[in-house]
């Protein structure tokens, strides 16, 4: 079974490979005056990736060793977060290649890994009309 999106050319398969490009940084990363989340995930939509997520962690530390929690009662929500990004490897890693300047110009640092997976299960689903 194929399920492809209208908006890119990759058909991503049950049970084939695909790769998963993650950018991990902090919540209040701002490129351009807004969220670097943000811009990642707009230019992923823009080139064609078949999928992206942000992930906000409640707790976590980088290069810098400072611990960053989420705590109700501080003004900025300064977390962990990670942007989560699924295609064909080359297309993958040629988006990265086309951000890295970006990624490479944030003051504390961010850390990009690449790995494979198994799609298991790739369904499309119905888009509600409003």
């Amino acid at each position: 079974m194929q399920v492809a999106s209208s908006l890119n050319s990759y058909k991503m398969e049950n049970n084939s490979q695909a790769g998963i490009l993650r950018i991990f940084v902090s919540s209040t990363d701002q490129f351009r005056q807004s969220p670097l989340y943000e811009f990642i995930v707009f230019q992923a939509k823009k080139e064609g990736i078949a999928g992206a997520t942000v992930l906000k962690g409640m707790l976590g530390y980088g290069a810098s060793s400072v611990i960053h929690s989420y705590k109700f009662w501080e003004v900025s929500e300064k977390v962990p977060t990670v942007i989560e990004l699924i295609d064909e490897e080359d297309k993958l890693l040629s988006f990265y290649e086309k951000i890295k300047p970006q990624l490479e110009m944030m003051k504390y640092g961010c850390l990009a890994t690449f790995d494979t997976t198994t799609i298991l299960m790739y369904k499309s689903g119905e888009k509600k009309l409003f």
